[in-house]
């Protein structure tokens, strides 16, 4: 008997940290005073890559945003390139046009063909932007939480769109680690609950007894105190945040015989051992997920 009641409230425990997230939820408001428009410099050079440090080398300066772009920075793209006819609206779906992938014929590849692809969807509740029939707009409070719901062709569109791109594996594994040592987590070897947003961090932004998990404002571990709960700063080297947690962000490579696209960083939803610098994942190029997002790379400006 007595078994038979732990069972049940371990299976309930269970079905409650599933539950699915209600956005409509009350949402805290915090100002971390990270700068989504910043950018950061990552000069040429060797870095240790891997979870066994092989050496390998960038030969070229780039630049790459310090935040993940943010939902009220997708939308003003989104409304400018709607405006522009470079979207189009079709089935609940927000569309745009890509050239394809060259097919190979490999083992479970699928042929990308060119043709107009989902960006992001219309109609999932999880989205954290409106569209009314003609004009986007941002979900009350998540002004400055990093943009979801975006799919690989959503996120490279964006980053295209103003002159950018999304970051190589190897440019998101040098930016996010620096050039010092093979440290595991941006910041260092270890992570504490406080660092970045992952599985159980008991933020203010979590409560898996009622809604689960949620994004955190871009840059909100950086060593502040919101309504008590007293973050670590979790920026890397080179002064970029949410590398670790809150959202896996895509990446840029498109790799002979595979359809499938890379995402590197972990997210809200990840224990801790993805959220070390080597972790991979991957999906379709039509994914999207309210853990998943993106962050551009560029040139450096002259």
């Amino acid at each position: 008997m007595q078994r038979t009641v732990w069972t049940l409230l371990l299976l309930a425990a269970l079905l409650s940290s599933c539950a699915p997230v209600n956005l409509n939820a009350t949402l805290p408001v915090f100002e971390t005073g990270v700068d989504p428009e910043t950018w950061a410099l990552i000069p040429a050079g060797e870095f240790l890559s891997g979870q066994f440090n092989h050496q390998v080398a960038i030969d070229y300066d780039y630049e790459i945003m310090i935040t993940d772009v943010t939902v009220t920075q997708y939308v003003a793209y989104l409304n400018a390139a709607l405006a522009s006819g470079e979207l189009e609206i079709v089935d609940d779906k927000v569309t745009g046009y890509y050239t394809g992938d060259e097919f190979r014929g490999a083992r479970h590849e699928v042929e990308i063909t060119a043709g107009n692809y989902i960006y992001v969807p219309l109609d999932d509740p999880a989205s954290t932007f409106r569209y009314d029939g003609s004009i986007f707009s941002v979900k009350s409070g998540y002004e400055n939480h990093p943009m979801t719901n975006v799919s690989w062709f959503g996120a490279r569109a964006y980053c295209l769109y103003y002159d950018y791109r999304l970051p190589t594996e190897l440019e998101w594994e040098k930016a996010a680690r620096g050039s010092e040592d093979g440290r595991p987590f941006p910041w260092g070897d270890e992570i504490a609950r406080n660092q970045a947003n992952f599985y159980t961090t008991r933020d203010p932004f979590e409560d898996m007894a009622t809604f689960g998990s949620r994004t955190t404002p871009v840059g909100f571990y950086n060593g502040l105190t919101y309504d008590g709960y007293q973050t670590l700063d979790g920026a890397s080297l080179y002064g970029l945040y949410d590398m670790a947690g809150n959202v896996w962000q895509w990446t840029g490579d498109v790799y002979e015989r595979m359809h499938y696209r890379f995402m590197r960083g972990g997210s809200k939803d990840s224990y801790e051992m993805d959220l070390r610098i080597w972790a991979r994942n991957n999906a379709t190029p039509t994914y999207y997920s309210p853990g998943v997002g993106f962050r551009c790379v560029r040139t450096p400006l002259k």
